[in-house]
């Protein structure tokens, strides 16, 4: 990256870092069980949520108990469950057509980051009907009051029920990117483990995968705060210690809760602290090739950790400490390199692959200037690359055997 863009890149993330501590972030109110809600929608004043939920939960009839509880509340509901990995445009516009022709008043989201993200895409079309999405991507954007969000995850991995980001694809180009903006935090998340039992192991897997990526992405930028470094270093150190326990067995009570509760501090640490080029690229290929963000994430976290070399020794080492990988006598190389190899054989115990197979050559190139659009200047990278610079992972991502 040439000299002139890394100083407007460093200036522009210094001042936002300079701002955290007066914007107006906060976190959502926690509810222990779906129960719960009637007694919220009673006090909000709502009286007919829009249920929003993914096809394959659907299947598994995962929201039959929500819809039950709203039922014997004698609370009117109207059910959409046709969120996909990835969710398009599309498919919002679907979604706040059956909102308005209900005549709802507020989203109850259940599922994972894709059906949180709807809901919250959605939202911002019901409170900005002249605005399409494209045209609040970034930051910043929204800045109005949106319909009260309720947000159940069913995975423990995406944080979403945390942050002030929606994920969506555009459905003609296929260009994925980020809305974020305060009103997107869901006011209220249901966080019951009970619901993360049916995950099969390998979405456990690379949900859990996600949360990490969140925690460390986090904590090696250049935009931490006491705050983000304490739940990143939370976060990593229930990951280690129950995600394999979880992917083992998912019945596993004590390692789901832990779960879902290291997503929920993963996603305070990266709401706040953004993320970097990791996130980046998995965007670029979850928009291109419909890419699990989850599994795109896994595969690339070692290979990014690795690239940013000793620039992130000292971080990467505090966190081997935090997760009990390493005694805080090691030194900061010793303990990174161990950081990432304990990472990669967590990986491969789970059977997480080490390349992405839907990468195609002639792609590269566009797929690395929507990562540089993403990620610069607003990431608070270890150390800034450019498009150019960027096309070197995707190439190793489809021919390097860690």
């Amino acid at each position: 990256m040439n000299i002139v863009k890394k100083i407007y890149c460093r200036v522009f993330q210094k001042a936002f870092h300079i701002a955290l501590p007066f914007l107006p972030y906060r976190e959502p109110e926690i509810l222990n069980s779906q129960k719960e809600i009637p007694g919220v929608l009673h006090i909000e004043k709502k009286i007919h949520p829009l249920i929003v939920t993914d096809t394959g939960l659907d299947k598994l009839g995962i929201a039959e108990k929500l819809k039950s509880i709203l039922k014997d509340s004698y609370i009117q509901y109207s059910y959409f469950s046709s969120v996909v990995a990835n969710p398009t445009t599309n498919i919002v516009e679907e979604a706040v057509k059956m909102y308005k022709a209900n005549n709802c008043d507020c989203f109850i989201a259940i599922g994972g980051g894709s059906s949180i993200d709807t809901a919250k895409a959605c939202a911002i079309r019901i409170a900005k009907p002249k605005k399409t999405l494209n045209q609040v991507k970034g930051i910043l954007k929204v800045h109005k009051k949106l319909p009260l969000i309720i947000a159940i995850p069913t995975t423990a991995g995406t944080g979403s029920e945390t942050t002030l980001a929606s994920v969506i694809v555009d459905s003609e180009t296929r260009h994925k990117y980020a809305i974020n903006d305060f009103p997107l935090i869901p006011s209220y998340a249901v966080l019951d483990a009970s619901l993360t039992i049916s995950l099969p192991p390998y979405i456990t897997a690379t949900t859990g995968l996600d949360a990490l990526t969140h925690a460390v992405e986090a904590y090696i930028g250049n935009s931490t705060i006491k705050r983000t470094r304490e739940a990143a270093k939370g976060a990593v150190r229930l990951i280690f210690r129950y995600l394999k326990r979880a992917y083992d067995n998912g019945n596993d009570k004590e390692a789901r809760h832990n779960m879902l509760k290291a997503s929920y501090l993963a996603g305070i640490a990266f709401t706040r602290s953004y993320v970097g080029y990791v996130h980046a690229i998995a965007h670029s290929l979850g928009g291109k090739y419909n890419v699990a963000h989850g599994k795109a994430n896994a595969v690339i976290l070692p290979v990014m950790l690795e690239a940013y070399g000793s620039t992130i020794y000292p971080k990467l080492k505090k966190l081997a400490v935090a997760a009990e990988l390493v005694s805080p006598s090691v030194s900061d190389e010793e303990g990174a390199k161990i950081f990432i190899s304990k990472l990669k054989e967590l990986e491969r115990s789970m059977g997480i692959e080490t390349t992405i197979s839907e990468i195609q050559a002639s792609d590269i190139a566009s797929l690395a200037r929507h990562a540089d659009k993403e990620a610069n200047p607003l990431y608070p990278v270890p150390v800034l690359m450019n498009a150019k610079e960027l096309e070197l992972y995707y190439y190793s991502l489809m021919e390097k055997k860690v």
